[in-house]
C-alpha cells in the first residue's frame, strides 16, 4: 500500500466518524476533488478540529494538529486501528 492512498485513507476517516458519532459526536467527511480527504469533528455547529489519516511505517495513524504545530505539541496522533482512537480524539479534541 503507498504512502498516500485516499481510499485507505477514506475508510479510515469513515470508521472514525461513526465511531465518533456513537459518542454523540458530530463530523462532516470533506472529500476534495484534489488532495486528502479530511474528517471535520463539530462541536456546537463550529469546526473544531480536522483529521486526517496518514500512513506512519507500517500503520496508519490520526493526526489532528499541522505539521509545524508537532514541534512543540506532543500527542496529537493516535493509532487508526486502536479500539478507543475515538475515545482518545475526543478527550484530545473536545476536551
Amino acid at each position: 500500500m503507498s504512502t498516500h492512498n485516499p481510499q485507505a485513507q477514506f475508510i479510515h476517516l469513515l470508521r472514525l466518524g461513526w465511531d465518533l458519532r456513537t459518542l454523540g459526536v458530530g463530523t462532516a467527511l470533506v472529500l476534495p476533488a484534489t488532495g486528502r480527504p479530511v474528517l471535520e469533528v463539530m462541536s456546537g455547529g463550529e469546526t473544531r478540529v480536522r483529521i486526517t489519516a496518514v500512513r506512519r511505517g507500517r500503520e496508519w495513524v490520526f493526526t489532528w494538529r499541522p505539521w509545524w504545530a508537532r514541534c512543540w505539541q506532543r500527542g496529537a496522533s493516535v493509532c487508526a486501528e486502536a479500539d478507543n482512537a475515538a475515545d482518545i480524539i475526543v478527550a484530545e479534541v473536545i476536551a
